[in-house]
């Protein structure tokens, strides 16, 4: 083998080493896909954390709200906002309505804050479901640019035996590896979010409904 076949032969063909040796249009898809991949955990446990707190409050509404009584609101969260939209509605008018209208009235306000509520902690799935279904792509894009320079440089070399081959093949399946790896933690946080606010709101329409005509038919105590 000739010096530069010699050279090719051997490549460092650790994650370092492949990541070293790769074209810079690799490189930046590869160094693109990491960072979405740190931006897409950290926003992942950032909403697991969120919805932890959705439920544990969601069950206090449903244990407390049997009783027609608010749950003592913390400073942010569900509960206060359910507190604080009741309270809005009960000072504008409602208490001068009939029990219906009352509960009708508290419903639609509590309703409103908990769907403002709900949006909140949507925001950012998007990122995570376009990441999720994009990344296997960008890295599928950089596998396949890095075949392309691989195989010119196995024409420009004259050789085809395996130990020439396999570190450009590597070193573009890299981009691959890489991009599957931040795909997949996205897919799974995106789904076990969505499904875990899909069931809170679940349990939040009866619960509220609940509240709304206790609170009504009590004269509504959310009033002190």
């Amino acid at each position: 083998m000739d010096e530069a076949t010699t050279e090719i032969a051997g490549r460092d063909l650790s994650i370092i080493g492949l990541f070293n040796h790769a074209d810079i249009v690799v490189k930046a898809i590869i160094v693109g896909l990491i960072i979405a991949s740190v931006i897409s955990w950290a926003l992942a446990f950032e909403k697991l954390f969120r919805v932890w707190r959705l439920n544990r409050e969601v069950r206090r509404l449903e244990r407390d709200g049997v009783d027609g009584n608010l749950p003592v609101p913390t400073k942010v969260g569900l509960i206060s906002a359910l507190n604080d939209a009741a309270r809005t509605e009960w000072t504008e008018g409602a208490r001068n309505a009939s029990s219906g209208e009352i509960r009708d009235r508290l419903e639609t306000a509590m309703r409103s804050a908990m769907r403002r509520e709900l949006k909140g902690i949507e925001k950012g799935l998007p990122f995570l479901a376009t990441l999720g279904s994009a990344a296997p792509f960008i890295g599928l894009f950089g596998t396949v640019w890095g075949i392309m320079n691989s195989f010119t440089a196995i024409a420009q070399s004259q050789d085809t035996s395996l130990a020439v081959v396999a570190p450009g093949i590597a070193e573009a399946l890299f981009a691959t590896g890489v991009g599957l790896a931040a795909a997949i933690p996205a897919v799974i946080a995106y789904n076990q979010i969505t499904v875990a606010i899909g069931r809170a709101n679940d349990r939040l329409i009866p619960a509220i409904a609940g509240l709304a005509r206790s609170l009504a038919r009590r004269g509504l105590e959310v009033a002190r």
